[in-house]
């Protein structure tokens, strides 16, 4: 994730009007977290006189070492236009804390939605989990492993669905041997903080941090639409690596290749009606609700 993340620090660098909400929160800095801390907050956005709505749960990138819950571009009226409740969640940081808190954090989160969504009109039992970056590493483990939601009380039966975009971390010890190997070969020092560094430099926890690890039938895990950029190897392999156990544990599963764009687009285009991973995302959501 160094190449992704150098990138996505860049973009954050030339913020501009676009990177903002288009609409304003319903309710805007509101604390999940104790004790309080200004990156322990939710924004909450939907339709006038909502009541028992869908709710998406946005969690933002930034290489866990960055990003805010306020860069969420179109995706928050592209949602609340097609009758859904919107939430980008906050988490703390690295190096503030290590890995397992931020997993803790956003778990934490999601099970104050959970409890406190149907005052501002969302329905608690049907959830989507969304994510960029990694936000999306994120949303694929506690959508997969469920001892983090456990320990909030939200059962995997709320979640409706997972949309992991572009991340490249389903797989932690395949992208450390994949980045780490392309340096070896080439002569190249290795990263003073990369996958294995932030991931705790022990292949135990690499593998812990995985959410292919924790696949199995039987835990209740929804379906995934995993959205990746077409032509960007890792987030490739690791979509496709996903998308894989996942089917082998009878979990309906897609990987989706986004053409002509790059890690910051497919992101920053979510919520555009003629964009194609948009298009898949409302036809992947809108069959989930089915069920």
């Amino acid at each position: 994730m160094k190449a992704i993340a150098l990138v996505l620090l860049a973009s954050l660098s030339l913020l501009s009007a676009a990177d903002t909400p288009t609409i304003k929160a319903t309710a805007a800095d509101v604390p999940y977290g104790d004790p309080a801390n200004p990156r322990l907050k939710v924004d909450i956005y939907a339709p006038a006189n909502a009541k028992s709505l869908p709710v998406v749960f946005w969690i933002h990138g930034g290489g866990w070492q960055g990003g805010d819950r306020t860069l969420i571009q179109l995706k928050p009226q592209a949602f609340v236009e097609k009758g859904f409740v919107f939430v980008s969640t906050g988490y703390r940081l690295l190096p503030e804390v290590d890995m397992v808190t931020i997993f803790r954090d956003i778990a934490k989160s999601l099970g104050w939605v959970h409890k406190n969504i149907t005052k501002y009109g969302g329905d608690p039992n049907r959830i989507l989990v969304m994510g960029h970056s990694a936000g999306a590493q994120l949303a694929a483990l506690v959508c997969v492993d469920d001892r983090y939601l456990k320990a909030e009380g939200v059962p995997f039966s709320v979640l409706k669905g997972c949309v992991p975009v572009d991340g490249d971390t389903y797989d932690v010890p395949a992208i450390i041997e994949t980045a780490e190997t392309r340096l070896r070969v080439h002569g190249l020092p290795m990263p003073k903080f990369g996958h294995r560094l932030k991931f705790g430099n022990d292949p135990a926890l690499h593998r812990d941090y995985s959410a292919v690890t924790h696949v199995a039938k039987g835990k209740g895990i929804p379906p995934f639409l995993i959205l990746h950029v077409a032509d960007h190897p890792d987030t490739t392999m690791q979509a496709r690596r996903l998308e894989a156990v996942l089917k082998e544990a009878g979990i309906p599963a897609k990987a989706f290749g986004a053409k002509e764009t790059n890690h910051p687009k497919i992101n920053e285009n979510l919520g555009l009606p003629d964009d194609p991973s948009t298009k898949a995302m409302f036809e992947f959501v809108a069959e989930c609700l089915k069920k």
